[in-house]
């Protein structure tokens, strides 16, 4: 199946709009780099989504093991790729400036590969038990499953607060949960297993063995495991990252950057920006999370 040609990639422009608006200089070079490749891969894909898209079938049972590196990083439109890209644009930022460039990227690389392991794990154990077969060929593109690990990292590095679902406050350290319902409830189209396997990586990371893991494959200790705090040059109109719900109030931390979000958020949370481009998605017939596609 191929994308949908449209005449005006409307959610493209958007995103290039809010990049721009941002400023590309200060965006950290990771997040700057993984914008630029999805957007490239959309406009360029390597392959058809078909080709690229992630299941059981394709993936485990016929070897075509690429499909890892492929799904996360093509998006089925451009409303698809806004709503991924908007949300690393904030999330990346936020963590790249907390763990510095080259853990961050280390973290992308690893939660994109591991976020598919677990998706394949989920749906082929659901296959087995529930005797359906047709969970095998559910095929799933999108870097959505390593937004909802991202998700974690941030919830758990800022965990007081609420944060807007969709005009329901919810505690940040249930709103990962509450974010896989509400999509899903507006969107049932999305693959829930895609999302729930970057939740359950995210907690890989923040409460099980992945982080240790991590560290000990890059040869780092964690008694000397240090995330060095990175400055980026800003203009005189620009702000270090997007708009989130959970204030910094931590002991000892001091925020020394601007905070004016609103000139490319138009004020709206990230929830609230999520709830407008799945209103805009839906009106359009076009998917917003991972997408599914049947054969």
């Amino acid at each position: 199946m191929q994308r949908r040609s449209r005449g005006i990639h409307a959610g493209l422009i958007l995103l290039l709009s809010q990049i721009f608006h941002v400023g590309i200089s200060n965006i950290p070079p990771v997040t700057l780099a993984t914008l630029a490749l999805n957007i490239w891969l959309f406009l360029n894909p390597l392959k058809p989504l078909f080709e690229s898209c992630l299941s059981v079938e394709k993936c485990y049972q016929q070897k075509d093991w690429q499909r890892l590196l492929l799904s996360p990083l093509h998006h089925a439109d451009d409303w698809h790729l806004y709503f991924n890209m908007v949300s690393m644009l904030w999330k990346g930022i936020n963590l790249e400036r907390r763990l510095g460039s080259r853990w961050f990227a280390y973290i992308i690389v690893t939660f994109s590969v591991l976020t598919g392991v677990v998706y394949l794990f989920l749906e082929f154990t659901l296959a087995e038990f529930m005797g359906e077969p047709g969970f095998r060929r559910n095929c799933a593109v999108g870097f959505s499953g390593v937004l909802f690990a991202l998700k974690v990292l941030n919830n758990h590095y800022c965990p007081g607060g609420l944060a807007n679902i969709l005009g329901f406050p919810v505690p940040n350290r249930f709103a990962c949960w509450a974010e896989l319902v509400a999509i899903h409830f507006i969107s049932p189209g999305t693959s829930f297993a895609g999302h729930l396997a970057g939740i359950l990586v995210g907690l890989m990371y923040t409460h099980g063995p992945l982080k240790k893991i991590m560290e000990k494959c890059a040869g780092i200790s964690s008694s000397n495991m240090h995330y060095p705090g990175q400055q980026y040059p800003f203009n005189s109109s620009g702000y270090s990252r997007y708009q989130d719900d959970y204030p910094y109030g931590r002991p000892g931390y001091s925020e020394d950057v601007p905070r004016n979000y609103d000139a490319y958020t138009a004020g709206l949370s990230e929830e609230e920006q999520l709830e407008r481009a799945l209103r805009a998605s839906l009106w359009d017939r076009v998917c917003v999370g991972d997408s599914h596609f049947g054969e």
